[in-house]
């Protein structure tokens, strides 16, 4: 391990957001903490071939934190 970064709330919401915006795929908060960190450039992915694993079977669709009622 090199590190560890933290991200806000706001930025994983921004980044499953991101996510379903490009994607149109619906991912659970805890899958969006690596995204949000590589676009708060706290990690440098430049030049490198990058993975993350996408899960979403526990999102619940009626409570995603960008809708409002």
């Amino acid at each position: 391990m090199d590190g560890i970064v933290t991200v806000s709330e706001e930025s994983i919401v921004a980044a499953m957001r991101r996510i379903w915006e490009v994607l149109k795929i619906i991912i659970e908060p805890s899958c969006a903490v690596l995204y949000a960190a590589i676009m708060e450039k706290k990690i440098d992915v430049t030049g490198k071939r990058v993975g993350i694993i996408l899960p979403g079977g526990h999102v619940d669709l009626d409570a995603l934190p960008w809708m409002t009622k």
